[in-house]
């Protein structure tokens, strides 16, 4: 039995109501206060007659203005709405008192260890848990938040320590213990996958440049118009992003948006996976063209598609129907082809790498991604999206950049563009280890020089100590296909006689069978 009773803030109160339920010998179980005017008594269950008895004279008792039944107390409503967010919760999470000891354990975590919930409850965690000493932590004068790797038998776990505190009358604060969660590799992989493979609209493409601006613009227009769509610009720039924010955008957004790494594909395969195959009249394979129907085809690093799978592009983009490999028969294929580059068409037409006539047909609409280093201003509004978003996912509180590292972000050459820095930061979040800063030493970025490229600090010797070394490479790769020295110095430009006695000074022996 659970009673609500509406009161004002007086000093006795629950006394006389005391009274009166002793007056029935009515033990409590429990009793809840609020801030909110009310107070909650819980006791066994009592009859009809006893009841209607008992509530007209907690309603006289001064300061009472009503009573009634209810079917639980705030504080059961609280413990079973954390248990049932545990319950849900897919990493192993404990709660701990200030002794390390477990007091909570989830569902996850009892998996974890392979234990029955009486088992663990007060014993110390530190008795499956290797790696880092959770006692002596919690005893520590200043308990700060912690991230560590950790290990429970064979398995590595990713550990995350927040420590209770509860405020006391002088509104200081006091430990109560902490809490622990575990994640593993696995998982920290699929929540990364997870915001790598979502789809995003416009609204979610980050832009502060005029520069992305300006694009921003530009895409929001072609999206509409139902007319093949090219997306350049380096590795990294976001033109995925891009082309499923079109998609999105588009009439088609109903239907499915497919995207398929050109460079991937096998050349044997890529006919068979774009326009299906057909055995004995049967069909085996439905190609992408066909499983997109209605929808949006993106062909990612178009310029890596073999000849035969231009050709088969050429003519579905000229009058919309293809045919299957093995197959004579015509299909019509309702889509919208989106295609990326990183790389320069023009001049892949010019050399015959690539078709000049499929190149015109793909290239009706078009928009630049600008790099990273050209949109400098977009850097820390990214960085700070970044961190939000993974600090969020992992559990973990979001960090402060520091005035060295933002720095650093934005003098940084950033060669893999938007990627690198996503990467960067998610390595540093879930690599956490307590600081309210995010580093530049914790984004681990290689050293990398614009026009340079990268290069190692830890370099020891000579320029003349690497140029020898980078010439035996070089002789070493190449004497296998030449043989002789005298083929060898042909290819390279230089004598018989100077190519032996490198040969002898660099201890290059003649190929083996040559």
């Amino acid at each position: 039995m659970r009673l609500a009773v509406s009161c004002i803030d007086r000093v006795g109160l629950a006394k006389d109501i005391l009274v009166v339920l002793e007056g029935y010998g009515i033990n409590l179980f429990a009793i809840d206060a609020s801030n909110q005017g009310f107070l909650y008594l819980q006791f066994a269950e009592v009859k009809f007659d006893v009841l209607s008895e008992l509530l007209p004279l907690i309603r006289k008792v001064e300061g009472v203005s009503d009573v009634r039944t209810v079917s639980f107390m705030p504080s059961e409503q609280e413990h079973y709405a954390l248990k049932t967010l545990l319950k849900t919760l897919p990493d192993s999470v404990f709660s701990l008192d200030v002794k390390g000891r477990i007091r909570i354990v989830n569902e996850s975590a009892l998996m974890t260890l392979n234990m029955g919930e009486h088992e663990v409850v007060d014993e110390s965690l530190n008795h499956w848990v290797q790696g880092f000493n959770f006692s002596r932590w919690l005893s520590e004068p200043q308990v700060l938040a912690q991230a560590t790797r950790v290990n429970i038998g064979q398995s590595e776990y990713l550990a995350e320590m927040l420590p209770i505190y509860l405020p006391d009358e002088q509104d200081k604060s006091i430990l109560a213990g902490a809490v622990v969660s575990l994640k593993s590799p696995a998982r920290l992989g699929k929540q990364f996958n997870a915001l790598q493979n979502q789809t995003a609209g416009f609204e979610n493409v980050l832009a502060v440049s005029d520069k992305m601006k300006e694009v921003l613009v530009q895409a929001r227009r072609m999206a509409q118009l139902d007319a093949p769509l090219l997306i350049t610009g380096e590795t990294g720039t976001g033109k995925e992003l891009m082309a499923r924010a079109c998609h999105d955008a588009s009439m088609r957004r109903e239907h499915p948006f497919i995207a398929i790494n050109c460079a991937a594909m096998p050349d044997s395969a890529a006919e068979e996976e774009l326009f299906g195959y057909v055995s004995g009249g049967e069909v085996v394979k439905r190609g992408f063209f066909e499983e997109a129907k209605g929808g949006t085809v993106f062909l990612d690093e178009v310029a890596e598609m073999s000849k035969a799978a231009q050709v088969k592009l050429l003519r579905l983009l000229q009058d919309g129907t293809f045919r299957r490999v093995g197959g004579d028969v015509e299909v019509r294929s309702d889509v919208r082809i989106i295609c990326s580059t990183q790389k320069n068409l023009a001049e892949l037409c010019q050399s015959g790498e690539f078709r000049e006539d499929l190149y015109y047909r793909i290239h009706v609409l078009s928009f630049h991604l600008p790099n990273l280093r050209d949109r400098k201003v977009d850097v820390i509004p990214l960085t700070e999206m970044f961190l939000e978003h993974y600090s969020q996912q992992l559990s973990i509180p979001i960090r402060r950049i520091s005035a060295p590292c933002r720095e650093h972000l934005l003098s940084y050459a950033w060669p893999g563009n938007v990627r690198q820095l996503k990467n960067a930061i998610f390595r540093a979040v879930s690599m956490w280890d307590g600081s309210a800063e995010l580093t530049v030493e914790q984004l681990k970025l290689p050293s990398y020089a614009e026009g340079f490229g990268y290069f190692d600090h830890e370099f020891e010797g000579s320029l003349d100590d690497a140029m020898k070394q980078f010439e035996a490479n070089i002789l070493r790769r190449l004497y296998p296909a030449y043989p002789s020295t005298r083929q060898l110095a042909k290819k390279l430009g230089m004598s018989h006689t100077a190519i032996a006695n490198k040969l002898r000074e660099y201890k290059i022996s003649k190929p083996k069978g040559s």
